[in-house]
């Protein structure tokens, strides 16, 4: 059984990436099971998606010390997950920086070393920068697609696995862009 996490704030697309992986095994004929925390997504906040999938699936919520992967759409939010890591967990985490309600009215300060102590305490955190990546594809929207993509290497599906789920679940006027979005991912992982 795998078990990844998605993380990040709301309107990066959490949710659509963790869909997307899910139509991906269940293709492939596993069992999958998801849980979904949206908290004040509309606002800013944090989402979370849990994707379980197997031959068999007892239940959607992944244990602390349990995750596989965890993909991290924002920086801080990867330090939300640290917790769910197995021991050999592979932590994807998008370098971009979203500011939270309290750094934004002045309150806090947004951790300034977020990526040297995640690549210090975790061997297999992988750090991507999207920047680049998100002009190529043409839309910021698609930086959840575009981590798909970097989660797509280290899995056991086919390429057009993902390209068929990514099709049925992505809307026909945005789809040459995300999986154009989805390559380019692809493309940040070098393995």
């Amino acid at each position: 059984m795998k078990n990844v996490i998605f993380a990040g704030v709301g309107g990066q697309g959490v949710i659509l990436a963790s869909k997307v992986l899910m139509e991906v095994a269940r293709k492939r004929g596993l069992e999958v099971k998801e849980s979904e925390v949206h908290g004040m997504a509309q606002r800013g906040g944090s989402v979370e998606c849990n994707v379980r999938f197997g031959k068999e699936v007892f239940s959607p919520l992944i244990p602390k010390g349990g995750a596989d992967y965890v993909v991290s759409l924002e920086l801080l939010e990867s330090m939300r997950k640290i917790d769910y890591l197995k021991k050999d967990a592979v932590l994807i985490v998008n370098r971009e920086q979203i500011n939270p309600a309290p750094v934004e009215i002045g309150a806090m300060e947004y951790p300034a070393d977020i990526e040297e102590w995640l690549t210090g305490n975790f061997a297999n955190t992988v750090v991507v920068d999207t920047t680049e990546a998100l002009k190529e594809a043409g839309t910021k929207k698609a930086l959840n697609i575009v981590m798909l993509g970097c989660l797509s290497k280290y899995l056991d599906f086919e390429l057009g696995d993902w390209e068929n789920a990514i099709k049925h679940l992505v809307n026909e006027k945005f789809l040459e862009q995300n999986l154009k979005a989805f390559t380019l991912g692809r493309e940040l992982i070098k393995l």
